[in-house]
């Protein structure tokens, strides 16, 4: 079991996340805020071997809020059961409120140096938590080593990029402007 936690480089929040590796499964807890609201929710994955996300659960201690979702690793989803089609063909998850998901496309697809994969991505919007699907672009600048690596990551849908540092399990030190790791 391996313990990160990040804070918002905004200074307001905190997340302390659990994790094992293989195969890949973690919980968190997220405190922070947006212009409107404060918030504190609690999540949890599952992957498979092959690194799909195979369950993500989002649950607000604030209000009755929860999200249940659950795939095939083919890229179909359901919410409880119910079918999600506007989801069909999205492997992984974004939870805005983290950087941690960022390591789920980066580890599955061990991209080498100067490799690109565009992805759709479950995209969970916090503390809503209403979910889309969208666009997203990563990038090997340096594969993930003993070291460190770097990906670059692009938002299709928004236009926003961010150069990711990762640690050697390919989960994010720090993601500029967003989130810093405490040491």
């Amino acid at each position: 079991m391996h313990d990160v936690l990040w804070e918002p480089d905004d200074g307001v929040g905190l997340e302390h996340l659990r994790y094992d590796l293989e195969p890949l499964s973690a919980e968190s807890v997220v405190l922070g805020a947006t212009d409107d609201e404060r918030y504190r929710i609690r999540y949890a994955l599952d992957c498979d071997a092959d690194g799909r996300v195979r369950s993500v659960s989002v649950d607000s201690f604030d209000s009755e809020k929860r999200l249940r979702l659950s795939a095939d690793g083919e890229g179909r989803w359901d919410d409880d059961g119910a079918p999600i089609p506007e989801l069909d063909g999205c492997l992984d998850v974004d939870i805005s409120a983290t950087p941690f998901t960022n390591a789920l496309p980066i580890r599955r697809l061990n991209l080498a140096t100067g490799e690109s994969a565009t992805l759709s991505m479950v995209y969970v919007s916090v503390p809503s938590l209403t979910v889309s699907a969208v666009r997203q672009r990563y990038t090997c600048l340096d594969p993930a080593d003993a070291d460190g690596g770097r990906f670059r990551y692009e938002s299709l849908t928004s236009g926003f990029s961010a150069e990711i540092p990762v640690d050697s399990a390919g989960v994010v030190r720090d993601y500029p402007s967003l989130f810093r790791r405490v040491e």
